[in-house]
């Protein structure tokens, strides 16, 4: 059985309810879960497990399971190792999924505004990192940027408003149009049966998995921290909330 990712399909999701799937002594699998995973490039997301006595048992972390017999959806929802809550939860028992919110929106208008970065830059990102309080890419390119054009750039895409949008679309599709991928160092999902592909209008169109907000308007003022030369052919450019 694999973990219903609620998060996929709605991003606002804060909470749900779910059933202990599997236990095990770094954490559990749910039946469900609102909790991101870490994975391409963002941050997983933290919060807690609400047992039906009000108990809250903090996630640390939440992170695609290693163990045997998981599957590429299976969430390991991380949990305190010095904590009782071994003795609290087995198989069935029912638990309420909590996410800490605040963090996750941060991590949605800073992973949309990677997305602005790709259409604003033109090329293919060859590393990805984003936190509750910056994101970073690495661009595959030798030519300089300049930081006062790409935050007037930036600014401008968040100031227009473009609605976000998911769509799905199958593996042999996105085999069949190769420019949809602009990351060398993240590659989609083909081999699952359907690609998740994210739709900035009029802006971006790319595979992606993770969650974003509803509108670039949301994003809100961020700047460009830094622009730095990583390499020969490297140029990373840095955000950060304003």
């Amino acid at each position: 059985m694999s973990t219903v990712a609620m998060h996929r399909e709605d991003a606002y999701l804060r909470s749900c309810d779910a059933v202990v799937a599997r236990v095990f002594e770094d954490g559990v699998l749910l039946d469900r879960t609102v909790f991101y995973p870490v994975g391409g490039g963002q941050a997983g997301d933290t919060g807690a497990l609400v047992l039906g006595d009000g108990t809250r048992l903090a996630v640390v972390d939440a992170r695609k399971s290693r163990h045997d017999g998981a599957t590429p959806d299976d969430t390991l929802h991380g949990l305190d190792p010095a904590g009782d809550w071994r003795g609290r939860l087995a198989p069935g028992t029912p638990v309420g999924a909590l996410i800490d919110w605040e963090r996750r929106h941060r991590l949605m208008r800073l992973h949309t505004a990677t997305h602005l970065l790709c259409a604003i830059v033109g090329e293919l990102v060859d590393g990805c990192s984003i936190t509750r309080d910056s994101a970073r890419l690495d661009f595959a390119m030798d030519a300089p940027l300049v930081r006062d054009e790409v935050q007037s750039a930036l600014e401008r895409l968040i100031a227009e408003g473009h609605p976000v949008a998911t769509e799905w679309i199958t593996g042999d599709e996105l085999r069949a149009n190769p420019q949809l991928v602009k990351s060398m160092s993240v590659s989609p999902p083909i081999g699952h049966g359907r690609v998740r592909l994210l739709r900035i209008e009029g802006v971006d169109l790319q595979p992606c998995g993770g969650t974003h907000v509803r509108n670039t308007a949301e994003i809100g003022a961020l700047r460009v921290a830094k622009i730095e030369k990583k390499g020969a052919r490297s140029r990373r450019v840095v955000l950060e909330f304003a």
